[in-house]
């Protein structure tokens, strides 16, 4: 499926490019890698998918000229709009069907930017004939595939320059403060943040930390004349529970929708050790704002990337970051292997807690 270029001349290719899944700093920096590379390298044009996987399946698109991503490396979101649309759903959905439809608007090949639900749905087309690359997207850090993902950096700074905050609030109260960050699977931004702010406490999901334990860090704390400070990822299990906190129902493809841990937290602490204890949920405050500059290099450098792998037709593999280089890797190697915290990692910051 797709067409193909004369391979005797080089004509310019029209690529498309979506973003798809939950918004993250530093989307709109590998969009404009991709349009500045493909346009001064390649002389490609291209045109931007609303909504992500919704664009393809309708061929909803707007053009994306060199003037349409002039400055938008800076700026937080996306300006292609995002969903959690499922290619393979509806009447316009699967490989024959958004192939009529990229053959209509004269779409060459498709840039996928997004996590692992994006990149399955990249791979079963790819596997299918249609011509997709993809760019890893996960603010929680969690493809195996790649060693750091953007939006990641810049999640870490805005909940360890929260968590600054109300350290100064429990300090001058003399209250345990419980800060809740997001990790549904894995405790990356927790690890990270709680580091870098001093936590007495980390609570990860890769790690099954008893109250008694929790509590006693707290104590510690509290005995060396320190306001005591838990970080808590949202996907930490607590005791007695099999499962993350979860009461707000599920969201749109049938997760549960996490949070409140926190505060349940909080409850069994000052329960436990007399302490007055606040908790507070950065939420998708750590999704918005502007990237960090580490994020919009990254970004940049993936979507520069993305459009050399189109160039030469490495359809069914995603860019990524190993060490300070970009590599490509097939789709199937951010599938199904979630990036975890070692023990080690986890058993290094402990060494600070209490």
């Amino acid at each position: 499926m797709g067409r193909e270029p004369d391979e005797s001349t080089h004509i310019t290719m029209r690529i498309g490019i979506l973003t798809s899944g939950g918004d993250c700093p530093g989307l709109n920096a590998v969009i404009r890698g991709a349009v500045l590379n493909g346009i001064k390298s390649h002389h490609h044009e291209f045109v931007g998918f609303l909504d992500g996987w919704r664009g393809v399946v309708e061929g909803d698109v707007v053009d994306l000229p060199r003037e349409r991503v002039r400055g938008i490396s800076k700026q937080g979101g996306t300006i292609l709009g995002t969903s959690r649309t499922n290619p393979f759903d509806g009447e316009n959905g699967g490989p024959e069907r958004i192939q009529q439809t990229l053959d209509r608007l004269g779409i060459d090949a498709v840039i996928a930017i997004g996590g692992e639900g994006t990149l399955a749905g990249a791979k079963r087309l790819t596997d299918a004939g249609l011509n997709i690359v993809g760019v890893p997207k996960t603010i929680d850090n969690d493809l195996d595939a790649t060693d750091y993902t953007f939006g990641f950096d810049t999640a870490v700074a805005i909940a360890t320059e929260a968590i600054d905050r109300l350290r100064t609030t429990g300090e001058s109260h003399h209250r345990c403060m419980v800060a809740e960050v997001m990790g549904r699977h894995v405790g990356w931004i927790a690890l990270h943040c709680g580091m870098a702010a001093g936590a007495h406490a980390i609570l990860i999901p890769e790690q099954h930390t008893t109250m008694e334990q929790i509590n006693a860090w707290v104590l510690e704390a509290r005995d060396r004349g320190r306001a005591p400070l838990v970080v808590v990822a949202e996907g930490f299990v607590p005791e007695g529970s099999e499962e993350a906190y979860s009461d707000r129902g599920h969201d749109s493809v049938g997760r549960p929708r996490l949070g409140g841990i926190g505060d349940q937290l909080a409850y069994r602490i000052e329960a436990d050790t007399g302490i007055e204890t606040r908790a507070t949920v950065l939420g998708h405050i750590q999704r918005g704002g502007v990237p960090s500059a580490f994020d919009r290099v990254l970004a940049t450098r993936l979507g520069m990337a993305s459009v050399d792998a189109v160039e030469e037709k490495a359809w069914g593999n995603m860019v990524a970051l190993r060490g300070t280089n970009i590599h490509r890797v097939p789709f199937q190697a951010a599938l199904n292997n979630l990036k975890r915290v070692p023990q080690q990692r986890y058993d290094e910051a402990s060494l600070l807690f209490g």
